[in-house]
């Protein structure tokens, strides 16, 4: 039979198992990942309405996310534009429950309702867009075209300009609908924010060079809107004239590539030690590249117990890169060829826009991290003093401290998970190049290299 104590410590255990069988993201929604990578988009799709996480409604985001793409790679766009829209809402409505709060700082961030990547919402406005343009609606795309320069201004009153709020490559997907639509003027102002963007990024944002089909569309719609003296202004910032076959106005096509998948989290657990300077707690990891402020906001906190504390151990997110098979991609058309130019790094996104936000959430999570080990501290029971023979009740009321501290270490041991969820099913990168079409049938070839080749 069990000791009386082990016996004590069962529902604690049985709680702790079920804390440290939760894997990753990625891991947990491993079928449906599987059939994604094969290709098989419908087993994939079928795979994600059996899934118990997404099933959450934490996870309904995810869900609706994965859903919609699946939708789309069957070209199944309305049904696609369904899930898109719905995750739209959620994500509209920023809103941090009360719930939510208890659960990040009880548990871990995984528990609370997932909202989304700054990034992910704008490849949301992407993907309807798509779907708008391939079911013949052009007006609906348009709606989605304003919608960006409505989420830039949303975002930018929440962070402000110095992160990532605005994205060049929903500016120039923006330009190019409303091209489509013939509306050359705003095309116009959505092509030169777009530029404006990589200028003042000194021509790159975030892991892709200014495109030079951006630039050959920027300045060949103030050409045609007799905007001289703005094409001459940005021809010299830009260093590119505009030649004759640029002004030819016979049609054309305009083709997107999205290349590989895109990284996932996992997680990593790194020791940060704690320690005093001018009258500040800091953390600090074992090789002191990181200096992260104790965040007093979380409550609870005395700061003389708080010296007594040496380390914590704090499980943080990181992306994996997923490595690409192809490189670069052309299209040939009557013996011409066009390069397909980098528009969008999602894998670059992703991991920037977790770098740039990573101080601000270490200071909560090791702040969070630092109470629950002083609560474990306040558990524990004074230590016996030598030559003092205990009563049976202090003997008793002794071994029920240790036995609540034990548990507690244990659980906060095991509750302890980075927050691995991330939409799983986007590309790494986008390229895109426009090609010149004549009347008459022409055939398209896309070529694309790398580790091997491949022809469409």
């Amino acid at each position: 039979m069990l000791p009386q104590r082990i016996l004590r410590l069962v529902p604690v255990l049985l709680l702790v198992a079920g804390l440290a069988s939760c894997a990753t993201y990625n891991q947990q929604v491993g079928g449906y990942y599987d059939h994604y990578m094969q290709g098989d988009y419908a087993k994939a799709s079928s795979a994600l309405d059996g899934n118990k996480l997404l099933s959450k409604r934490r996870n309904h985001l995810l869900f609706l996310l994965e859903k919609g793409r699946m939708e789309h790679l069957l070209r199944r766009f309305e049904s696609s534009n369904r899930y898109f829209n719905e995750a739209d809402n959620l994500m509209e409505d920023g809103r941090t429950s009360l719930s939510d709060v208890a659960l990040s700082t009880l548990l871990n961030p995984m528990m609370e309702t997932y909202r989304g990547e700054d990034f992910e919402k704008y490849m949301v406005h992407y993907y309807k867009a798509l779907n708008y343009l391939m079911l013949d609606q052009p007006a609906e795309a348009l709606v989605e075209a304003r919608r960006i320069s409505l989420r830039t201004y949303a975002q930018e009153d929440v962070k402000g300009k110095n992160k990532y709020t605005q994205d060049a490559f929903s500016f120039m997907l923006q330009g190019l609908i409303y091209e489509k639509n013939q509306d050359l003027n705003n095309a116009f102002i959505a092509y030169r924010n777009a530029a404006d963007l990589y200028l003042a990024h000194g021509g790159a944002y975030y892991g892709v060079t200014m495109p030079l089909q951006l630039k050959k569309d920027l300045l060949r719609s103030a050409q045609l809107l007799g905007f001289y003296g703005e094409r001459d202004e940005y021809a010299k910032k830009l260093g590119y004239v505009l030649t004759p076959e640029d002004l030819q106005d016979e049609g054309g096509l305009v083709l997107f590539w999205e290349n590989g998948r895109a990284p996932v989290k996992e997680e990593e657990n790194i020791v940060f030690f704690l320690s005093k300077d001018a009258g500040q707690f800091f953390f600090t990891d074992s090789r002191g590249s990181l200096r992260v402020p104790f965040d007093l906001s979380v409550g609870g906190v005395d700061e003389g117990r708080l010296s007594s504390l040496t380390s914590v151990r704090a499980a943080l997110p990181r992306y994996a890169v997923q490595p690409l098979r192809y490189s670069i991609g052309q299209v040939q058309v009557d013996s011409l060829t066009f390069d397909l130019e980098p528009a969008q790094s999602i894998s670059d996104l992703a991991q920037e826009t977790l770098r740039e936000r990573r101080l601000k959430d270490l200071s909560k999570t090791l702040s969070r991290l630092a109470v629950s080990k002083l609560a474990e501290a306040a558990l524990e029971p004074e230590k016996k003093k030598e030559g003092k023979e205990e009563t049976k009740e202090e003997k008793k009321k002794r071994q029920r401290q240790e036995l609540l501290a034990t548990g507690l270490r244990i659980f906060n041991f095991a509750k302890e998970k980075a927050d691995t969820r991330n939409w799983q099913s986007l590309p790494h990168s986008i390229c895109y190049t426009r090609v010149p079409l004549k009347k008459g049938i022409q055939t398209v070839e896309v070529q694309v290299a790398g580790s091997s080749s491949r022809s469409y």
